[in-house]
């Protein structure tokens, strides 16, 4: 319709209506001049920026980063860090799991869908779409952590408010509770009258296995409350200990109080997620594994993760007794081991005087077994699945190849710890400047992690014991420093490669050091308040299509103790549009030469 014809039909609502919009408008780009941030990425519904800065955008379905329009990047010097989004954060509210929520293993509504649970599909990840939004919330007294090492054998009660397995497990001295305490006395099924006795039966056994020099990195599988990865830290070994989130309440919680490396995860239908020939000895005292069902394939995958030349100690019922299910057992696990060339170097019995024993593989570190009688054994795995990543990808009735080099040369064992922490790991890729690229590496992280993270940034290295490197390259740039002053500050490292990263967890177990993969995307499979600090090194930059900021947030609030540190290196943009979501946690937040975000979360929870 003309104006001409608005004009004349008296239809001034109309022009004072467009009159508002435009100065709207014009109000609205000159605020976007000034805080190009909250037009960065589309916020939910309950979202909104706080009093001091501009409107909201529009609403939107969508939790990507958008691609255009290139924003401008805010100088260092003019960023605001006190600026928040004014986030309406509630708090998880799901019965009795909500204190100890893990979302990728707490989806009841999706395990409940499950067509079988018969390799254990519900005790495997099953992650919420879209992930939640909730704030996990603390448990009722909740204290700062009792500190290593006397976190080794006491953490406090109401921490990890979970007494089922001081009575479930009360023969076997798991554990106890002493007052305000959980106490460990270093007892477990198989070592009840302690571990330290147990590791030296096991030296005493095969003296190959030289802890802490030729054995450096363990599996314990179905750990219990990880007493035996805990004592072995005093011999310089680092123990991953796993189990899965069952009736044995919190166990892998009880472990991560402690300070001891754990994660949960579940021999089922999937790999585990570990690379290929990762671990120098793999350990299982009455794990409740069942390693020959469904064609062998859980000893198969344990075979995949086990280092040419690495042991596995067994010590399970059917390694001395003789009753009929075990004398089953035994025998099925005697033509599985054989078929897949593993060698037994020793069985014993009677250990402590508890008639409790165990036997000691160890895995070939050539072909030549394999060789024979070809159709008695399980096929090799094809060559394509040696590089694939181990994430979500179904278990397999075949034997792992053995490493080798880019001309196709078996790989040795690792030189003894600590030298392979620093030399040229044999897995390097074959690239020409693979290795000027790997050295390049680390003597940029030598220097920062000594001039910049030590020295100039706000944090008490004193109260850290629990590290997640979220993206860990070669994995490093932690223990240059560490190991130099070991005594004063005795830190362990959780390496994780994201799947969309360069897989360089091969060459990180090689060095002496543990990890795993995972998607940021989603949540990680540990308990809340695990960890005391967690490390991003340019976590975001190419997961911005994918990962919405605000989610990893959640997450990064989920895993993170009260009172552990935050610290980010990454772009000014990306730290723009992190800082104000981290202030909406109540996190307190500092910046240091534009690039390092430190911030430190605090006890604050909503309220609903």
């Amino acid at each position: 319709m003309p104006i001409s014809v608005l004009l004349s039909e008296r239809k001034y609502s109309f022009l004072c209506l467009a009159s508002i919009l435009l100065i709207s408008f014009a109000f609205l780009l000159l605020t976007y001049t000034s805080y190009p941030f909250f037009f960065a990425f589309p916020l939910p519904s309950d979202v909104h920026v706080s009093v001091s800065s501009p409107p909201p955008p529009s609403r939107s379905s969508s939790l990507q980063f958008p691609t255009e329009p290139e924003l401008e990047t805010q100088p260092a010097d003019h960023l605001d860090l006190n600026v928040s989004l004014n986030i309406r954060w509630r708090a998880c509210r799901l019965g009795s799991v909500t204190v100890d929520y893990i979302p990728c293993l707490d989806n009841s509504k999706a395990i409940k869908q499950l067509k079988s649970k018969k390799h254990l599909e519900h005790r495997e990840r099953h992650c919420p779409k879209p992930p939640p939004r909730c704030l996990v919330p603390l448990p009722k007294s909740y204290k700062v952590p009792v500190q290593w090492p006397q976190s080794r054998d006491m953490i406090w009660y109401s921490n990890v408010p979970h007494p089922k397995l001081v009575e479930y497990k009360k023969e076997q001295n798991w554990v106890r509770k002493s007052d305000d305490y959980f106490v460990f006395p270093g007892g477990g099924t198989q070592f009840k009258n302690g571990v330290t006795a147990y590791i030296d039966f096991i030296t005493e056994t095969v003296p190959a296995i030289k802890w802490g020099e030729h054995i450096r990195v363990v599996l314990d599988v179905g750990c219990g409350v990880a007493s035996f990865g805990g004592y072995l830290l005093d011999r310089d070994v680092v123990t991953m200990s796993f189990a899965p989130k069952d009736e044995h309440e919190a166990q892998i919680q009880f472990a991560l109080e402690r300070g001891i490396p754990a994660t949960l995860s579940v021999i089922g239908s999937k790999k585990l997620t570990f690379p290929d020939d990762a671990y120098d000895l793999i350990h299982c005292a009455r794990c409740r594994v069942h390693w020959e069902e469904d064609g062998g394939k859980p000893l198969l995958e344990l075979n995949r993760i086990l280092r040419p030349g690495g042991f596995f100690v067994w010590s399970a019922t059917p390694v001395y007794r003789n009753d009929e299910r075990d004398r089953y057992v035994w025998k099925s696990m005697v033509a599985l081991t054989q078929s897949i060339c593993w060698k037994v170097v020793a069985k014993r019995d009677n250990f402590d005087s508890t008639e409790i024993g165990l036997v000691i593989y160890q895995k070939p570190s050539s072909y030549s077994c394999y060789a024979h009688d070809r159709t008695k054994r399980p096929p090799l795995c094809d060559r394509k699945t040696k590089k694939e990543v181990s994430w979500y990808k179904p278990l397999r009735h075949c034997t792992s190849r053995l490493p080798v080099d880019s001309n196709g040369n078996l790989l040795g064992w690792p030189s003894p710890w600590p030298h392979r922490l620093r030399n040229k790991p044999q897995s390097l890729p074959a690239e020409p400047d693979a290795e000027a690229i790997f050295n390049e590496d680390t003597k940029h992280w030598a220097a920062l992690v000594s001039d910049v993270y030590f020295d100039a940034l706000a944090i008490n290295w004193a109260s850290i014991r629990n590290v997640m490197d979220m993206n860990a390259g070669y994995g490093g740039q932690w223990f240059y420093r560490f190991a130099a002053a070991l005594n004063e500050l005795p830190l362990w490292v959780m390496n994780v490669v994201p799947i969309d990263a360069q897989d360089t967890l091969s060459i990180i177990f090689e060095r002496g050091l543990i990890g795993i993969y995972h998607d940021w995307c989603e949540s990680l499979s540990t308990y809340p308040r695990t960890y005391d600090l967690l490390h991003s090194s340019f976590l975001f930059k190419n997961r911005k299509e994918r990962c919405n900021i605000i989610d990893v947030a959640v997450e990064m609030d989920r895993i993170l103790r009260p009172g552990g540190y935050l610290l980010l290196q990454d772009t000014m943009e990306t730290i723009q549009k992190l800082n104000p979501v981290l202030r909406s946690l109540q996190w307190s937040t500092s910046l240091y030469e534009g690039q390092f975000l430190v911030g430190k979360k605090g006890f604050w929870r909503p309220k609903n």
